[in-house]
């Protein structure tokens, strides 16, 4: 449902920003926390494979699993 004319006036006058705005900082603070986790989940596993507590595979499925997850989500966010 697009919000009318009215609708977004109100908005605007209301917060001092528009829909458009808090869109771009919902987004920028979801890849924001995504990357963070990101770095968190390869770190880790990083450890855990310098230490031969996980093997290589299980270290490039971390990996790959993130990368599979950003580019679905950059997919489905920025599109």
């Amino acid at each position: 449902m697009t919000p009318t004319a009215a609708q977004l006036a109100a908005f605007q006058a209301n917060g001092g920003f528009t829909p458009s705005a808090v869109s771009i900082v919902v987004l920028g603070f979801v890849f924001a926390v995504l990357l963070l986790w990101g770095v968190w989940a390869m770190r880790t596993a990083y450890v855990g494979w310098s230490e031969h507590r996980i093997s290589q595979r299980q270290f490039l499925g971390v990996v790959v699993r993130f990368l599979a997850m950003y580019l679905v989500l950059t997919f489905f966010l920025l599109s």
